[in-house]
């Protein structure tokens, strides 16, 4: 309970559902660094970490929020889910800007599950479409121009990275003027990001390992 009247105290959302829900996410177990991180040692398989809620932070919720309320978004991809921490943010703020959708990728099924519930029990689960699966697949076709695109990646033995392949995806997506957020700062996401020929600005902001902040010009 403290920690839900600081939070609310100090946040954007006036939203006592909201912040009960995502109280107790950030009381449950995270896993050491958010995930396997840089260690070498530690699994990247996804499905090792099905009992830990992978997201975002309270400070990068309410940045994600107030940017969504100043571009007016209506239209939101995002990858990966987990277990909805971001997506809370990402649908209050279409809800208070007047109704849109998140669509959410998602690989492992239980926590597909708990974001869904977590979503119903804030009041916002008819602003977001959780797609189970690989977000390479489910992520292709977005049934239109989205206005922001979360992209937080995920760890791999070798070959590109996840942010890598899912930016090659949904930049053709995006519309001008909308925004790209990553978490993670993967150094082939932001080679991608920052080739003046696929139509990105970028800016790298001061938060955890990295978050790159990029609008669509071009």
């Amino acid at each position: 309970m403290e920690l839900m009247l600081k939070a609310a105290a100090s946040s954007l959302i006036q939203d006592e559902n909201f912040h009960k829900v995502t109280a107790r996410l950030l009381s449950e177990p995270h896993p050491p660094g958010g995930g396997p991180g840089n260690d070498p040692k530690a699994s990247c398989n996804p499905f090792h970490y099905v009992e830990h809620g992978l997201g975002i932070a309270p400070e990068q919720g309410e940045l994600i929020y107030l940017l969504c309320r100043w571009l007016s978004t209506k239209r939101v991809a995002e990858f990966a889910t987990s277990t909805g921490m971001s997506t809370l943010y990402l649908a209050a703020a279409l809800r208070d800007n007047g109704g849109g959708v998140v669509i959410g990728s998602e690989l492992v099924s239980a926590k597909a599950a708990a974001a869904r519930r977590n979503l119903r029990h804030a009041g916002l689960l008819d602003y977001a479409e959780i797609r189970e699966g690989d977000a390479r697949r489910t992520l292709r076709d977005l049934g239109g121009p989205v206005d922001f695109v979360l992209v937080d990646g995920w760890p791999v033995n070798d070959g590109p990275s996840l942010a890598r392949e899912v930016i090659e995806i949904v930049a053709p997506q995006v519309r001008i003027g909308g925004y790209v957020m990553n978490d993670g700062a993967e150094p082939d996401f932001l080679e991608f990001i920052r080739d003046p020929a696929n139509g990105f600005l970028g800016l790298m902001l001061p938060f955890k390992v990295g978050m790159e902040l990029c609008v669509k010009v071009d």
